[in-house]
Parts: structure tokens; C-alpha cells; sequence
């Protein structure tokens, strides 16, 4: 099957998406099902594709792919069906099967490119447009889990157009120290923590950078763990893993640099009662926000042993120190089986999707 890996895109997490391309296309040349094609987003939004292996290119000296400029525009037009055409020009001479839309952020987990691939008849990876939508809106997701029963922090919302919060009042409902972030965003980026009046405005003002709506969480004292979620309709959980970091909280610099001191205990040293746990309450709740395909849900575990969640990604990071493929490796999955499984899963998600349109 040909799978187009999607990567780049328009938002800050850009890079990220690069990073993570670049693992999966090397893990599926080692696939005897699957023949990856590189596919990227430039910052102007425009599509790009080469017939060689050289869309990624690596400055030297450096570990951070860039898309090569030089080459060329393409287009995925409505009922494509994988076919993808030169801009102003001829079509390619193959058909995709499916793609692999590993978009971080707006534009590209937000439901925006899974929209576009369904109208263009062409299977994707990972969850539908709702589960994308309302996952990727952090507010949107919390009304949702409180809905369903499942516990998170205190929040606070925050539009452009509301009046402004005060930091006594936020205080008073959240205590300190308060976060303060994009509800629509990823990889920490806008994300302030916020301890004293001095820091309030400062930080409403770099989470307003990135979205229109931020919102403003308590901060939950206890260990970070994740759990990775694989499957359509009977979703399986990895075991679990914790973060554990030496900085105030888990920035995007203690994500991604290679200098970073944060450390990734697979399995988390915990007790199996609790491992299970976890695993219920990620598993609820990539099924209340419904997700498809993958996902991986961060939840806090405090000393008296409560759980929050405190987000999910639906397209998580694939780079080298990413929690995502490392708890499935843990699991028994290596990066190109996890990638067949997934390919596997979308077209299930499809096929099933294309009945329901073809019924009468």
C-alpha cells in the first residue's frame, strides 16, 4: 500500500511534525505491506512532493529536517481517491491508499486536514473530524469529560472578546500557581505557569498569540503519566509511562531538544491496581471524545492516589524521544509494526464509513 506520510503544516509545531515524519517514513521502508511517500506542508500552506527521497532535507550540522522549496506544488482535488495532481499540470502517476496526516497543532489536528481527506474519498490515519475537533480544543474536551464522569482539574475560560480576568479572581477560584494556555494548541507551546500578579498579564498576552480562547488550570501537585490508546471500536491501552522532569513543568524545550533532562520511565514504577486504572480511565476517555485509530491520553496521579486527565493528543509525536511509540514498543509493537497496525485500522475506519454512505 502506498502511504502518504503528511508533515510540515502551518502551525508552531511545525518542526515537530518534520521530526516525526522522518521516523516514519524510515520505519516504513522496513514494511514488507506498506511504500511511504513523503508529503509536506510548507508555511504557506502549499503542498509539496518530490519523486526522489530528498523532500527532508538536513542542514548540516543539524537534527531538525526542512522541507526542500524546490519541489513540486501538488493538489488533492475532491473524490481524488489518493490522486494527487501537479499544480496547474498532469496528475501523478500513482494513487495514494491512504495517508498518514502526522499534522501537529491547527490546521492539522483540529479536524481541518481530516475534513479534506474525507472529501477527497481518501483514507487517513488516526480519529475522524469530531474526535479531532473536540479533542484538540481543550475546553471543549474538558466539558466533554466532565460529562462523562471522568475526573479533571479546575479550569477557567478566557475569549478575546470576554472582559478581562483579574489575577484576584482567578486566584481565588484556582489558588496558586495557576497555568495559563492556548486551548488550542500542543507541545506546550503559549503555556505560562504563573505564580505571582506581576506574571498575570504577560502570560494572557502569549497564550492570546496562538488562539482566540485560553484557558486557565489549576495546578494539580502529582507524577505525569501517559497511556497510549490503539483502535477503532475496542481500543487496547499500553502500559504506562511517566515523565520526569527536573524543570517546573514539562515545556516544549524538555520535549524536544536533545539537552533536555527529562527522563522516560517505561513502564512507570507502579503498582498494577493503579496501572489498570489508568488504562480505564484513558481508555473512557478516548471513547467519550470519540477517537479513532490512536491517541495518547496524559493524565496526573496525585500522592493520594487520584487521577486527572489532563489532555489527549490524537496525533501524538513520532520523533525520537516520543512517549507514543515508545509504550508500544514496550508492548511488543516495533515502529513499523505500530505504523501497518494503524494503516490497518484506518482502512477498517473507511470501509465501514463508505457503507453507511453507500446505504439506501
Amino acid at each position: 500500500m502506498k502511504i502518504g506520510i503528511l508533515c510540515g503544516g502551518r502551525s508552531a509545531e511545525h518542526d515537530i511534525s518534520l521530526r516525526s515524519a522522518n521516523n516514519i517514513y524510515r520505519a516504513s521502508l522496513s514494511s514488507d505491506k506498506l511504500e511511504p511517500v513523503l508529503l509536506g506542508i510548507n508555511k504557506r500552506g502549499q503542498w509539496l512532493y518530490r519523486e526522489d527521497d530528498q523532500l527532508l532535507l538536513l542542514p548540516e550540522g543539524s537534527h531538525q529536517p526542512v522541507l526542500n522549496e524546490e519541489a513540486l506544488q501538488v493538489v488533492l482535488p475532491p473524490a481524488a481517491r489518493g490522486q494527487l495532481w501537479v499544480l496547474g499540470g498532469h496528475k501523478l502517476p500513482f494513487k495514494l491508499d491512504l495517508v498518514f496526516p502526522i499534522l501537529h497543532g491547527p490546521l492539522g489536528e483540529d479536524g481541518s486536514i481530516q475534513g479534506l481527506l474525507k472529501i477527497s474519498e481518501t483514507p487517513f490515519i488516526g480519529p475522524d473530524v469530531l474526535g479531532s475537533a473536540v479533542s484538540m480544543d481543550k475546553e471543549v474536551m474538558k466539558r466533554l469529560l466532565a460529562q462523562a464522569g471522568i475526573p479533571i482539574g479546575r479550569y477557567l475560560c478566557l475569549r478575546k472578546t470576554d472582559a478581562l480576568l483579574s489575577f484576584a479572581e482567578a486566584k481565588e477560584q484556582l489558588g496558586l500557581p495557576m497555568y495559563v494556555k492556548p486551548a488550542n494548541m500542543g507541545s506546550s507551546v503559549g503555556i505560562s505557569r504563573v505564580f505571582e500578579a506581576s506574571e498575570w498579564e504577560a502570560a494572557l498576552k502569549e497564550a492570546f498569540r496562538y488562539d482566540t480562547k485560553i484557558l486557565i488550570e489549576q495546578n494539580i501537585e502529582g507524577r505525569e503519566l501517559e497511556c497510549a490508546i490503539l483502535g477503532n471500536e475496542h481500543p487496547k491501552a499500553s502500559t504506562v509511562g511517566e515523565i520526569v522532569t527536573t524543570k517546573t513543568f514539562y515545556d516544549y524545550r524538555a520535549k524536544y531538544s536533545s539537552q533536555s533532562e527529562a527522563k522516560l520511565n517505561i513502564p512507570a514504577k507502579l503498582d498494577e491496581q493503579t496501572i489498570r486504572r489508568i488504562q480505564q480511565i484513558a481508555i473512557k476517555t478516548y471513547q467519550a471524545l470519540e477517537c479513532s485509530g490512536l491517541s495518547r491520553v496524559d493524565v496526573f496521579l496525585t500522592p493520594d492516589g487520584e487521577i486527572f486527565v489532563n489532555e489527549i493528543n490524537t496525533l501524538p509525536g513520532f520523533t525520537n524521544i516520543s512517549m507514543y511509540p515508545k509504550l508500544w514498543e514496550y508492548s511488543g509493537l516495533s515502529n513499523t509494526e505500530l505504523i501497518e497496525k494503524l494503516a490497518e485500522l484506518a482502512l477498517q475506519s473507511y470501509d465501514e464509513q463508505q457503507k453507511t454512505l453507500q446505504a439506501d
